[in-house]
């Protein structure tokens, strides 16, 4: 098995291939995790792939951004992969790694292996120019005519990418991502607890937390906005913002003119967040798009409910009765759904509840490693039948 990703930030792909090239039965499966540099400013999660136990190996060049010279090192870099390695498996994610990761995998020396490609999102629509999509749009079609089988983490993201024309539906496999969430089912209270100091919450406060990278397409800039209307509706809410990136200065010039210092706290990176969804009392999402949020997963096994905005594969985590879900950019509705959170703990107590129930059975590691081993084994039988 080689598996390929972009870059191991810290981020639901990064945390998905770790379990899978982990935890993957070695018995059966020896698997090399291969990736590129982690961007300016980013948290990696390269020690969580450690601590699964992965073996892990570094491609120069490899990265998210479009730069011709360091994509071809990346190319020849992943062909040398290919050769010394001799997967049978080729199994890459996110849209730079599919890119030249399957590529090297049809360049690659001796039989062509299975090519299996992840998608836990997509970039084929709202972030770049109508030039630069429609090579991104191009590209995809002609690598899905090589993929033995592609893979959405959500409905959502299966159905955008067949409306966009990659490929037929009959050519997708969804396949939800999979999480250890043991530690958020017994989280460390002490931890949670002295978390709530630092933000200077008290018993009467509701704590909302948003974890996420501080970049445009999360959007945490409506969360803010939504916190400072909340609180203008007398509801006792504070906010705790688990992450960093390019728009942290811009979001403390923003906090500041929303008259919110006293409320908001910024914590950057966060390596283990279960102290955060300990902590918090309501789980926060504004993004403009998501393949499927980690992190609402993770605080639902804490048994927090969620506000959220309805986009990607986020509704089918916030099912109904396991928070509240609000239009795209909408941030009175996010507002309205904080509100009234926070002036019910009883209907938080109820959400969290539904939250938890529906992700340990949705998202655990055991359905993912199982989905991911009954594929490899489909694709093994049908290459032996051609």
């Amino acid at each position: 098995m080689l598996r390929v990703i972009a870059r191991m930030n810290i981020g639901g792909p990064a945390h998905h291939v770790s379990m899978l090239s982990g935890r993957l039965d070695p018995d059966r499966f020896q698997t090399l995790l291969v990736h590129g540099r982690i961007a300016s400013g980013e948290g990696s999660f390269e020690q969580l792939a450690e601590r699964e136990g992965c073996t892990v190996e570094g491609v120069a060049g490899l990265g998210p951004e479009i730069r011709p010279l360091s994509d071809l090192r990346a190319l020849v870099g992943l062909i040398g992969v290919v050769h010394r390695f001799r997967p049978h498996i080729v199994h890459t994610h996110t849209a730079k790694a599919g890119l030249l990761g399957r590529l090297a995998a049809v360049l690659g020396p001796g039989p062509r292996p299975i090519i299996v490609h992840t998608y836990h999102g997509h970039v084929l629509e709202g972030y770049f120019g109508r030039g630069t999509t429609a090579i991104y749009r191009f590209l995809e079609r002609r690598l899905a005519t090589v993929s033995d089988c592609l893979i959405g983490v959500s409905r959502a993201t299966v159905d955008d990418l067949v409306r966009l024309g990659v490929a037929d539906g009959e050519r997708f496999r969804m396949i939800p991502i999979g999480l250890d969430l043991e530690r958020f089912r017994q989280p460390d209270l002490e931890a949670a607890a002295a978390l709530r100091r630092e933000c200077g919450a008290g018993e009467q406060d509701v704590l909302a937390a948003c974890v996420g990278r501080l970049v445009p397409i999360k959007r945490v800039d409506l969360v803010l906005r939504a916190i400072a209307e909340a609180r203008r509706q007398a509801a006792p809410l504070r906010l705790v913002v688990a992450g960093d990136g390019e728009r942290r200065g811009e979001l403390d010039g923003l906090t500041a003119r929303l008259g919110l210092r006293d409320v908001v706290t910024f914590l950057g990176y966060v390596l283990d967040s279960s102290s955060v969804a300990a902590a918090a009392d309501i789980a926060i999402l504004a993004s403009d798009n998501e393949g499927t949020p980690v992190a609402l997963i993770e605080a639902a096994a804490a048994g927090r409910p969620a506000v959220a905005t309805a986009v990607g594969g986020v509704p089918e985590v916030v099912v109904p009765g396991a928070g509240m879900l609000a239009p795209r950019g909408d941030y009175a509705a996010l507002a309205d759904a904080l509100v009234r959170l926070a002036r019910d703990a009883p209907l938080r107590t109820r959400m969290g509840a539904r939250a938890r129930e529906h992700v340990l059975r949705k998202f655990s590691i055991e359905r993912l490693l199982s989905d991911v081993e009954r594929l490899y084994e489909e694709l093994f039988a049908r290459s032996r039948d051609t």
